[in-house]
C-alpha cells in the first residue's frame, strides 16, 4: 500500500524492452533507496513495481505488457523524471489517502492555468471513469494524492501549490502529457454499489 505522499523525483536511466516486457533502471536520489530489498514494491508514477535489482541508488523494475498497455511507463524514456514512493509501514503517518499503486485508467492534460503562486491543472479522463470523479474527493494523479476541484463532464481539475510543483514532478508537466489516474477505492466501492441498487452517476454532463 502507498499514501499518495510522493517522496522524491526519480530519473529514468535505461529502458529495455524484451518480449512481453519492459526493465526500467531508475535513479532515486541520495539515500532514498537506503534499506530497499529485492522483491520491495515501489511506485513509479503511481504504479505499483517490484524491485528486481538494486545497483546503489538505482533499482531495476519489470513491466509486463498489460502494466505498459493501462499505464504511461510504456513511453518512458532515458531522461524522464518520475515520482516515487517506497510502499508504506505499518505506523506510518498516512497524508494522503491509501492507495494499492494499481491504475485505472489514463487522463490527458487539456489546460494548465498559473494564477499567482500556485497552478491549476484540467485533465480529461476516458468517459467510463468520470462517474467516480467529485468535487473535493481524493484521487491519485502520478501517484499523488490529490484533492478533485472543479468537474464538468469528463473534465476535472486540481489545484498545486508551490510545494507540491517542487516535490513532483508537475513542476514540469505541459499540456498534451498523459498521466496515470487511480480512482479512490472508497468512491469506487460506493458508486458501484449504487449502480447495482438502481442509482446510477451518468457518465457526461448533460
Amino acid at each position: 500500500m502507498f499514501t499518495g505522499i510522493v517522496q522524491g523525483i526519480a530519473v529514468v536511466e535505461e529502458v529495455t524492452a524484451a518480449t512481453g516486457l519492459c526493465t526500467f533502471a531508475i535513479r532515486l536520489p541520495d539515500d532514498s533507496a537506503e534499506g530497499v530489498s529485492i522483491g520491495a514494491s515501489v511506485a513509479i508514477n503511481g504504479t505499483c513495481l517490484t524491485v528486481t535489482k538494486q545497483t546503489g541508488n538505482t533499482l531495476l523494475f519489470d513491466a509486463m505488457q498489460e502494466t505498459l498497455r493501462l499505464t504511461t511507463l510504456g513511453d518512458l524514456e532515458p531522461g524522464h523524471a518520475v515520482n516515487f514512493e517506497r510502499a508504506a509501514r505499518i505506523g506510518d503517518e498516512i497524508g494522503g489517502h491509501l492507495l494499492s499503486g494499481h491504475i485505472h485508467t489514463t487522463a490527458k492534460v487539456v489546460e494548465i492555468l498559473r494564477p499567482e503562486n500556485n497552478v491549476t491543472i484540467w485533465f480529461d479522463v476516458p468517459g467510463e471513469w468520470a462517474r467516480y470523479i467529485f468535487p473535493k474527493g481524493y484521487i491519485a494523479i502520478n501517484g499523488a494524492s490529490l484533492t478533485i476541484g472543479e468537474v464538468e463532464g469528463s473534465r476535472f481539475n486540481v489545484h498545486l501549490i508551490p510545494e507540491t510543483l517542487r516535490a513532483t514532478t508537475f513542476g514540469k508537466i505541459a499540456e498534451g502529457m498523459k498521466v496515470n489516474i487511480e480512482i479512490d477505492s472508497q468512491t469506487q466501492t460506493i458508486v458501484d454499489t449504487l449502480a447495482r441498487l438502481g442509482y446510477d452517476r451518468p457518465t457526461t454532463a448533460l
